[in-house]
């Protein structure tokens, strides 16, 4: 099978909604104060200067380890993510539906609170059938996200073989295309998933070895935030799905 180079996925920066889903669930609330649809959330001013730090990051890469095209998901915190980042670098730019957010249908804006007591019964079932399978009513499981990411991942392998390429999206993504890319079994997948929350502006990377598979060299990784003098979002501010 054809390879990619190299393989890179940004989470978007802190948007406006990681905040308020922040404050919500400090507050004890049921409901999330938002404005947007999910696809319209913008970045906050942090997660704007968290963007730009990525993009000096991107730019003091050297040559032979640039991107060579970037992909993004269509939803606006990762365009305006992407945006920030890509500036200056004349990386030729797409956008992908497939990298989009995960769809929480009728859970959509809610809490882990609110979701138990508004929906137990969907509480209940999600327990029973573990977070890898469940889907709520009008949205995605994981098994879904996974799905279209495999047929993304394969599109990039015969588009863009022995390339470099970046993805902006989500934070689920990155999990996912860990148990894609590396061929992880659904336990340690949920493992990743207890033990790590996905930062904003975190990168996560493979390189081909020498036998043409990818290898991952980075995940969750923040230090370029540091390094360049952005605020990092600590991992408790981070907003996770409510269920």
């Amino acid at each position: 099978m054809a390879e990619l180079a190299a393989l890179w996925i940004v989470r978007h920066g802190e948007s406006t909604a990681n905040v308020a889903a922040s404050a919500a669930e400090a507050a004890g609330a049921e409901l999330i104060d938002l404005s947007h649809r999910d696809a319209d959330v913008p970045l906050s001013e942090t997660g704007q200067e968290q963007a730009r730090a990525t993009g000096r990051w991107l730019a003091d890469l050297p040559p032979r380890r640039r991107p060579d095209v970037a992909v993004v998901s269509p939803y606006l915190r990762a365009v305006q993510t992407a945006e920030l980042a890509l500036t200056g670098t004349g990386i030729p730019v797409s956008r992908d539906e497939r990298l989009r957010d995960r769809e929480l249908g009728i859970l959509d804006g809610l809490t882990g609170h609110g979701v138990r007591r508004r929906f137990p019964a969907e509480a209940d079932r999600r327990d029973r059938l573990g977070k890898f399978y469940y889907r709520p009513p009008g949205g995605e499981s994981w098994t879904d996200v996974a799905l279209r990411l495999r047929t993304l991942l394969g599109d990039l392998r015969r588009d863009h073989a022995d390339r470099r390429v970046l993805l902006f999206g989500h934070d689920a993504l990155v999990f996912l295309l860990r148990y894609l890319a590396e061929g992880l079994t659904e336990a340690d997948l949920m493992a990743l998933t207890r033990e790590h929350v996905i930062a904003n502006c975190s990168v996560t990377g493979w390189s081909a070895d020498a036998d043409g598979r990818l290898r991952p060299d980075m995940f969750n990784d923040v230090a370029h935030l540091h390094q360049q003098g952005a605020r990092p979002t600590r991992e408790d501010e981070v907003h996770a799905e409510p269920v």
